[in-house]
């Protein structure tokens, strides 16, 4: 069963949004994936996020750039978590986009990620930990990812430490 949108405001989002979608996929969430623009289809966007409950997906990812509208006009039309995926580009690299997107109005709330290469995959994952407040195993299946970026750094660590030791 899919449990979670995921949508970007233009086709040339599609390099960020496949990032999520790769992630979500690891940890065995279906998504769908749309174009919808706040801008030129505020229609469609509104009656995507208004119908989203129904149609049994539990959280959304909005990906776009510049005035980054997205992320609001779905919030605005559900009662599902939403997350705000700013993208770099245009004449300020993404900053727009991100003030769009963190600016929300009190009572139409956006959670927000990273401009940049972090921005998706955390939208992923905060959206698999969402998810896993109804679901033990994929809470379990999050615990274990998380192990595995200690085991990461524990092994970098010491290599550096290693490497440092036999500069002395």
């Amino acid at each position: 069963m899919v449990k979670v949108g995921i949508v970007m405001g233009s086709d040339s989002d599609w390099g960020v949004v496949q990032k999520a979608v790769t992630t979500l996929r690891q940890f065995g969430v279906e998504s769908e994936v749309r174009v919808i623009s706040a801008h030129r289809t505020p229609d469609i966007a509104c009656d995507y996020a208004a119908t989203a409950e129904k149609r049994g997906l539990k959280v959304m990812l909005a990906a776009a750039g510049g005035a980054a509208h997205l992320a609001g006009i779905l919030a605005a039309n559900t009662v599902l978590p939403v997350i705000g995926i700013p993208v770099a580009g245009g004449a300020l690299n993404g900053l727009d986009a991100l003030y769009a997107t963190v600016q929300m109005p009190s009572g139409v709330p956006v959670a927000t990620v990273a401009v940049g290469n972090a921005g998706p995959t955390n939208a992923a994952l905060l959206a698999v930990q969402i998810l896993g407040t109804e679901d033990a195993a994929l809470r379990d299946a999050f615990r274990a990812h998380k192990q595995t970026l200690r085991e990461k750094v524990v092994k970098a660590d010491a290599k550096i430490r290693e490497a440092a030791e036999q500069l002395n």
